[in-house]
């Protein structure tokens, strides 16, 4: 009996495993994909055949790594048998469901750190069990815990954010000094030495140190590399300088473009190498604990684990497998892409639309980095400052706006430097059989080169150092919940024994199905959702056209938000009135997006559009606004009122609610169907019923004034049920402000509108 229920937990193990893989690999896909992605260098289908590629060649050169999680955090020779599994479960089930929640968010964190805090937590858990159970002391962990190995780990990982956002910044900065913006137009030979740095890096700290545990090297190769690596590495530079040369000499091809590609398959052959530790480490320790404790006939509660502690080499087929399911993952994951985007966004050499809000501490840095600059600027020669400043201007090329979305994110140059970096920082870790963070790593080199770039201006630095902070403050936030968790399911697990395992398993299964569900609910949402497009036109008559997409759009949400709102105040409905505050939240976000654009609208008109088209444009824009703000201050007020706990409004106040509501939907609904089908003909017509719509809303005013002398006996009520028509009257008077623009436009005897103040 007691062989089946660990045997129960070896397959729950090994199903756990292929999950980790999983989610750890849309989570760590950032890892090698942004800087291909980000710089487009190469499609989309050969960045991911070359990742695969790496992939495939850095899980079978990892099995030295798999010692971390067998005896990097405690001391084995201090467990028995059972309390190791119980172990191992916990930091199963705990790194899954981290690990899927960070993939939901679309925000990259560390596998390394989750595994590390796991194990640490769930062992420190086991060990003061076992503590006050010999009526020990706290001290007493120092003997359970492995806290040099421990320490020189968890150290490594914190070091590795400041150390890659150095030297990324540092490479990037003398890197774009030598090559600059116009990288194409300088001589051949820049290209050479740029490519024969970065090669011989990659081709060293990579091919070599990664897969020489993978024998395919012979081993005079190796003796010869170890024993003379500067004659290597001076060759190879020599070598791959000429070759780059040639490339870009005689074959005209992009060596930033080589890089590119060899520096994907290079990293994601690190971070197979590096991080697979993180998600079949523990699996394969406790099959490999499974087999010696079954062989030996002593009871899993007395048969000590010293075994763990000798060098065990992992099976190749398990080596090979977790390769497969990783490569499929990365073609498959729709996580993996949202995750990418996060870094992508935040690294761009453009502004634009900003996913992060800036915070007190992103405007202090900010501040202070201003002056900091400043102050170094003022110690550089103005001549010698002036050269800097050329290199480091970007050509100003025109781009139609319907094509921005195709463009690269930042140029070749700094994602070859984001390529060379990454991996010669995470291979010099991984043939140290040091677990270093890739996803720190990575992150934190594309940030360096981002800030060497001049990439965060005055325009966007707040929102992208707010971004960074966002991101690093989520890295801290695994360790900490990795090791709370942790430790609190293994406690459980030593309570419960077979019944909380099962529990928790079921617990887990449903947690992310549920979030499988509801991300893919979520995208179905985004794609289906009537988001408001730029306009893209460079006329007149294109934006009145494309505009009118946009009003349907915003009318048929409009409906949707105010219909809403009276729904909830009339059943008292907190969820409702919530899920309303974020759509319109959303919707006034979209619209600012829309004003945020003017700049680009109007670089992008013809000379002839200028002045009717901009116009236009801000016309439209401003009574987009006034509705949405209406919108915003009657659903924010529903909500407030609701979630107050104040009273219900009157029975009487409801129904001529609805009443308005009833009137609205009409107008809404005619609106939107004037601009779906073109019908502005039928404007003139729509304009007539303003004066019935306000009369309407005043009588209702009226009404609560008399109610409010005799019968009314909430202030709250009163001063909501006001609030409410009086911001009716100006949502209406906007809608038909929209309405007359449109109506202007199109009648041929009047002028073209102009801005109203």
């Amino acid at each position: 009996m007691e062989e089946n229920i660990y045997l129960f937990m070896i397959v729950a193990l090994a199903i756990l495993a292929i999950t980790d893989l999983v989610v750890g690999v849309s989570n760590d896909a950032v890892n090698f994909l942004n800087s291909a992605i980000g710089s487009k260098a190469i499609s989309f289908k050969t960045i991911m055949i070359v990742a695969s590629l790496g992939i495939a060649f850095g899980a079978m050169s990892s099995s030295g790594m798999m010692e971390v999680a067998r005896k990097g955090i405690f001391n084995p020779e201090q467990f028995v048998f059972a309390e190791i599994m119980i172990i191992f479960m916990a930091v199963m089930i705990t790194d899954i469901l981290l690990l899927d929640f960070f993939n939901t968010l679309g925000m990259p964190t560390s596998t390394t750190v989750s595994i590390v805090f796991e194990l640490l937590g769930a062992s420190v858990a086991i060990s003061m069990v076992k503590i006050i159970s010999l009526n020990g002391g706290f001290v007493d962990l120092a003997s359970y815990i492995n806290t040099e190995k421990a320490t020189e780990i968890i150290f490594g990982i914190l070091l590795s954010v400041f150390i890659a956002f150095t030297i990324g910044a540092i490479i990037q900065y003398f890197t774009r000094i030598l090559v600059s913006f116009n990288f194409e137009q300088r001589p051949k030979w820049i290209e050479g030495v740029f490519g024969g740095f970065a090669i011989t890096s990659i081709i060293y700290f990579i091919i070599v140190k990664g897969l020489k545990s993978a024998d395919l090297f012979n081993e005079a190769i190796l003796q010869f590399i170890y024993d003379s690596p500067m004659t290597f590495l001076l060759a190879n530079f020599a070598f791959w300088s000429l070759i780059s040369w040639i490339f870009a000499q005689l074959l005209k091809w992009s060596v930033y473009r080589l890089v590119i590609v060899l520096g994907t398959f290079a990293l994601a052959m690190a971070f197979a190498g590096n991080d697979l530790v993180n998600f079949i480490g523990v699996p394969i320790a406790a099959l490999q604990s499974f087999q010696e404790w079954q062989g030996s006939g002593i009871a899993a509660m007395d048969y000590n684990m010293e075994g763990l502690t000798a060098a065990v080499q992992t099976p190749t087929l398990i080596l090979l497998f977790s390769g497969v399911v990783m490569v499929v993952t990365l073609w498959f994951s729709s996580k993996a892409k949202s995750v990418v985007k996060t870094s992508v966004d935040l690294a761009r050499q453009d502004e634009g639309e900003e996913r992060f809000q800036p915070n007190y501490l992103s405007r202090q840095i900010v501040k202070l980095s201003v002056v900091a600059f400043e102050n170094i600027s003022g110690i550089i020669p103005s001549g010698l400052q002036k050269r800097i400043d050329k290199q480091f201007q970007v050509p100003s090329i025109y781009v139609p706006k319907s094509k921005l979305q195709d463009m690269p994110a930042f140029d070749m140059v700094r994602a070859a430097v984001n390529l060379m970096v990454a991996s010669v920082l995470i291979s010099i870790a991984t043939s140290m059989k040091l677990p270093l963070s890739t996803t720190y790593v990575t992150f934190m080199v594309a940030m360096g080169t981002s800030l060497a770039d001049r990439a965060w201006g005055a325009e966007s630095a707040v929102y992208r150092v707010a971004g960074v902070l966002n991101v690093i403050g989520g890295w801290f936030f695994t360790a900490l919940s990795a090791f709370i968790a942790a430790a609190v399911i293994a406690y459980l697990l030593h309570l419960g024994g077979f019944i909380a395992l099962v529990v928790l398993l079921v617990f887990a299964a449903a947690v992310l199905l549920r979030n499988y569900i509801a991300h893919n609910k979520k995208t179905k949402v985004i794609k289906a959702e009537d988001s408001l497009r730029r306009a893209e036109s460079s006329s007149i008559q294109g934006v009145i056209e494309e505009s009118a997409d946009n009003i349907a759009k915003m009318i048929k949400r409009s409906n949707r938000i105010y219909t809403y709102s009276i729904n909830g105040l009339a059943k008292h409905d907190i969820e409702l009135l919530s899920k309303n505050k974020k759509g319109i939240a959303k919707l006034s976000s979209e619209i600012d997006g829309l004003n945020n654009n003017m700049y680009y609208f109007i670089k992008n008109l013809d000379e002839q559009s200028v002045g009717g088209a901009s116009n236009f444009y801000l016309n439209l824009v401003g009574r987009l606004q006034d509705i949405s703000q209406s919108l915003e201050y009657i659903a924010n007020l529903s909500h407030k009122h609701v979630h107050n706990n104040h009273r219900k409004l009157k029975y009487n106040q409801i129904k001529e609610l609805k009443e308005l509501d009833i009137m609205l939907e009409k107008l809404f609904m005619d609106t939107q169907k004037t601009f779906e089908n073109r019908s502005f003909h039928v404007i003139e017509a729509m304009l007539q019923t303003r004066v019935t719509l306000l009369k309407l809303v005043s009588d209702k005013i009226e009404r609560q004034v008399a109610r409010t002398r005799t019968e009314e006996s909430s202030p709250k009520n009163t001063t909501l049920y006001f609030s409410i028509l009086t911001e009716t009257k100006d949502l209406i008077k906007a809608t038909m402000k929209l309405l007359e623009l449109y109506y202007v436009e199109h009648d041929s005897s009047v002028a073209p509108a102009t801005i109203e103040k």
